[in-house]
C-alpha cells in the first residue's frame, strides 16, 4: 500500500463518498461514533497550520447541536428534569448527541476531503463526464481561500488607514459590511477579467481536450474493490434492518447483535484505511532505510 493521498483521485473520491454517505444516512449511535473517531484520525493525518481554531469551532458546534434538541423537543418517556415546566427527556438528549456526532463527523470528513481533493483532482474525476461542472467546482474551491485572503487584505488596509473601527459591536458590524462590499466589488471585477481572459484564449469555441497526469494503477483497483466491498457489507446490514435504531418514544434497537458488530467492524476498517496506508508506508520506508 501507499500513502493515501497518492492514490488515484477516483479512489479518493469514492472513499469519501462512501464514509460520509454512510454516516449521513444511517442513524445508528455506534456506527456514528466509529465514523467520528475515524474522521478525526483522518483529519489529524492531514492537519495544517491554523486547524486548531477549526477544531474548537467543531467542538462548540457539537455542544450547541447536542443541547438544542432536548431544549426544543420534549418527546420521550424518560424525564430527567424540568425547565420552566418543559420536560428534558433522556431520549431527546440521546437523539441530540447522536445527531451532533453525525454532523461533526461529516464535517471532519469533508475537511479531509477538501485537503486531499485539489482542483486538478476534481477536474480529473468529473472532466470526462461534465467539463463545465468540473471547472465550476474547481473554481469554487479555489475562490473560498482566495476570498478569505482578499478579505484580510482589505481589512488590514482599512485598519491601517484608520477607517476600520472596532470600539464596539456596532462599529465592528459597520466595518465588516464595508469590507464585504469592497470584497464583492473586487470579486465581480476579477470575475469579468477571468471570463474575458478565458474567451480570448478560445474557451468554449471547440471540443475540449483532456489531459491528466493521473494513471489508474493496479493498487488503485485493489483499493477501490476493497472500499466497495466494505461499503456493500454495511449497506446490506442497513437494508436488512440490522442497524435500525429508534429513539422515540423509547430507545429501541439491538445495537450489539452479531450482524451489527460485523457491520461496525467493516465500517471501522473502511474509516481507518487512510491510517493503515500511512502506517504501512512509514514501516516500508523504515525497513528500506535500515537496509542502507
Amino acid at each position: 500500500m501507499t500513502e493515501y493521498s497518492e492514490y488515484n483521485p477516483i479512489v479518493t473520491f469514492v472513499y469519501f463518498l462512501a464514509v460520509a454517505g454512510l454516516a449521513m444516512f444511517i442513524m445508528n449511535p455506534v456506527l456514528l461514533t466509529v465514523s467520528l473517531l475515524g474522521s478525526v484520525v483522518c483529519f489529524c493525518l492531514k492537519r495544517n497550520k491554523g486547524e486548531k481554531a477549526n477544531v474548537l469551532i467543531f467542538v462548540g458546534l457539537f455542544v450547541v447541536l447536542a443541547l438544542i434538541n432536548p431544549l426544543f423537543h420534549h418527546n420521550g418517556v424518560t424525564v430527567l428534569f424540568l425547565i420552566n415546566d418543559n420536560p428534558i427527556t433522556l431520549e431527546a438528549l440521546a437523539y441530540g448527541v447522536t445527531a451532533s456526532v453525525m454532523v461533526i463527523s461529516v464535517l471532519f470528513w469533508f475537511r479531509s476531503f477538501s485537503a486531499l481533493m485539489t482542483g486538478d483532482k476534481l477536474l480529473y474525476v468529473f472532466g470526462r463526464f461534465s467539463p463545465k461542472f468540473s471547472l465550476m467546482i474547481s473554481m469554487a474551491l479555489r475562490y473560498i481561500p482566495l476570498f478569505a485572503e482578499r478579505s484580510k487584505k482589505i481589512k488590514d488596509a482599512r485598519r491601517a488607514m484608520g477607517a476600520y473601527e472596532e470600539e464596539n459591536l456596532w462599529d465592528s458590524v459597520k466595518g465588516g459590511v464595508k469590507v464585504f462590499i469592497s470584497l464583492t466589488g473586487q470579486s465581480l471585477e476579477k470575475g469579468i477579467i477571468t471570463a474575458d481572459s478565458m474567451e480570448a484564449r478560445g474557451y468554449g469555441s471547440g471540443k475540449r481536450t483532456f489531459f491528466s497526469r493521473y494513471v489508474f494503477k493496479k493498487k488503485d483497483g485493489i483499493a477501490l474493490v476493497l472500499i466497495l466491498l466494505l461499503t456493500a457489507a454495511v449497506m446490506a446490514a442497513k437494508m436488512a434492518g440490522v442497524l435500525d435504531f429508534s429513539f422515540y418514544p423509547a430507545a429501541e434497537g439491538e445495537l450489539f447483535s452479531v450482524w451489527a458488530v460485523g457491520a461496525y467492524a467493516c465500517y471501522g476498517v473502511l474509516t481507518l484505511l487512510p491510517l493503515m496506508s500511512e502506517i504501512t508506508e512509514r514501516e516500508k520506508w523504515r525497513y528500506l532505510r535500515s537496509k542502507i
